[in-house]
């Protein structure tokens, strides 16, 4: 073993005790937008993506702008905290908040799928990361979890060792051969994480003909993380969903 990793074994400084212990970083991290109320006579090109609809506001098409905040505080205001069970969601369709929440049943139901596929895993989460079109951000934020090994979590180069596919980028047309080829070599079990509202929606690029408006039209996505970009402790937290170690309410690993 490495002089060095021996070294930083000794001497290394952990930054946090989350998820065994609450981080008020994590608690206190600025989300996507939240509607206070009906937004039906909100005028939609307030939002430069088209988040805000009649419905409600699609925080999958969120990119943390800030527009509808500033200019109707009456009706919009920052989500809060970057972990726990609404952090992510298991469906596309969860992220538009306004229309009548997901039951209990059902969002059970999907997390019981989810940890059928992925108890094999256990704590040795291998992940493989591919970049689909992004504009970098969401990779500044994932490299601040380079040292997650400690909780079971190791990224890898080859997706023949992955169990967990991490996609950033609003699918560029130019990467989708690569990404299928990289899923299609993962074994069984897998799961897919778009990260970020690129990879959710599109983001601002959701109407350009050189992307496919987020990375769903190539690969099947079990998890999804809004944010432009998410914090590092939101991509833990999809992780730790994904593979089905966050129990209700958000309180750890397994």
């Amino acid at each position: 073993m490495s002089i060095w990793v021996l070294r930083g074994l000794r001497d290394g400084v952990v930054t946090t005790r989350w998820p065994a212990k609450p981080d008020p970083y994590a608690d206190g991290w600025r989300g996507p937008a939240r509607a206070l109320g009906p937004v039906n006579s909100v005028d939609p090109a307030l939002c430069p993506t088209g988040a805000i609809s009649p419905q409600g506001i699609d925080q999958g098409k969120c990119i943390l702008c800030g527009r509808c905040v500033a200019e109707r505080p009456d009706l919009f205001a920052w989500s809060q905290g970057a972990t726990g069970p609404a952090a992510a969601a298991l469906a596309r369709n969860a992220l538009v908040i306004g229309e009548p929440p997901e039951t209990d049943e059902a969002v059970d139901a999907v997390r019981a799928r989810l940890r059928d596929r992925t108890a094999a895993l256990r704590r040795s989460v291998h992940v493989r990361h591919v970049d689909a079109g992004s504009d970098g951000s969401e990779e500044w934020e994932i490299q601040a979890l380079l040292d997650i090994g400690r909780l079971g979590v190791f990224f890898t180069a080859s997706p023949r060792h992955a169990d967990v596919l991490l996609v950033t980028g609003a699918g560029a047309h130019g990467m989708s051969g690569p990404l299928r080829t990289t899923y299609d070599g993962m074994p069984e079990p897998k799961v897919v994480i778009a990260v970020g509202t690129d990879a959710v929606s599109g983001g601002l690029l959701s109407e350009s003909e050189a992307v496919t408006g987020g990375v769903s039209a190539t690969v099947p996505v079990d998890v999804w993380l809004p944010g432009s970009p998410p914090s590092p402790f939101g991509i833990l937290n999809a992780l730790l969903i994904a593979v089905g170690q966050l129990a209700g309410g958000g309180k750890g690993a397994r």
